[in-house]
């Protein structure tokens, strides 16, 4: 029976990391929201976000693409005036990406997008099964097989 749970999960987990799962999903989330952000440009803004300034290496392997393609991304989101470049204290060479204060701005109404979409998905469903799926895939993704 638990094998069966662990499959489960897993088919579940197949259909919610697939690429274009996330990116029909940043795609809903970004529409609107103006120059710079849109699909491609949204995971660089929202990891920058969750981990503070970070250079187009460090950031590529948690975004999934490579350093010139986060590097790419980078540019139309600082033209944008999302995000600006900032010299590496810790290597002259280097540059980090930082957010701009209109860069947060963003991500605050991503992050305000996505929660209501996550809610009005989920509001068929009783409001304590909601509430205990939020608490056991927390709990999932702080002790489960990420960490």
């Amino acid at each position: 029976m638990k094998n069966e749970v662990g499959h489960e999960i897993a088919d579940a987990l197949a259909i919610l990391l697939r690429r274009t799962t996330r990116t029909q999903l940043h795609k809903q989330l970004t529409e609107g929201m103006g120059e710079g952000v849109d699909e491609q440009t949204y995971p660089v803004l929202s990891e920058l976000a969750r981990t503070g300034p970070r250079s187009a290496a460090d950031l590529a392997p948690d975004v999934g693409i490579d350093r010139s393609g986060v590097t790419r991304r980078a540019s139309r989101l600082e033209a944008a005036g999302l995000i600006r470049r900032e010299a590496d204290p810790t290597d002259r060479r280097a540059h980090l990406l930082v957010l701009t204060d209109q860069g947060r701005l963003a991500v605050e109404e991503l992050r305000t997008r996505l929660a209501a979409h996550i809610t009005t998905s989920l509001s068929t469903w009783p409001p304590n099964e909601a509430e205990t799926f939020a608490h056991h895939l927390g709990r999932f993704t702080s002790e489960g097989p990420f960490t």
